[in-house]
């Protein structure tokens, strides 16, 4: 077995839908900006009321992802999990 070298960053995900929508959203979301996702666990679970009800359901993750080669080859050990952000419209 190879070595693996991962990155550990935390993230916020919320939807009106329920915990699991707001998983999804925070790994969905992420997706867009990182490469190789590996596993996540969920550190908090909080929400917000209206009204006497359950109105938004908040998640606070820890993602892992591997960090190398972004064709998964290993290569070099450059930190490649994250992509350049693009600030436009």
């Amino acid at each position: 077995m190879s070595d693996h070298l991962y990155k550990v960053i935390e993230l916020v995900g919320s939807s009106p839908d329920g915990i699991e929508a707001a998983i999804q959203s925070a790994i969905g979301g992420a997706s867009k900006s990182l490469y190789n996702l590996r596993w996540f666990e969920v550190l908090e679970t909080r929400g917000h009321i209206e009204d006497g009800r359950v109105a938004h359901y908040q998640v606070r993750l820890k993602v892992g992802f591997r960090i190398g080669a972004a064709d998964g080859s290993g290569g070099d050990f450059v930190e490649l999990g994250a992509a350049p952000f693009n600030e436009g419209p």
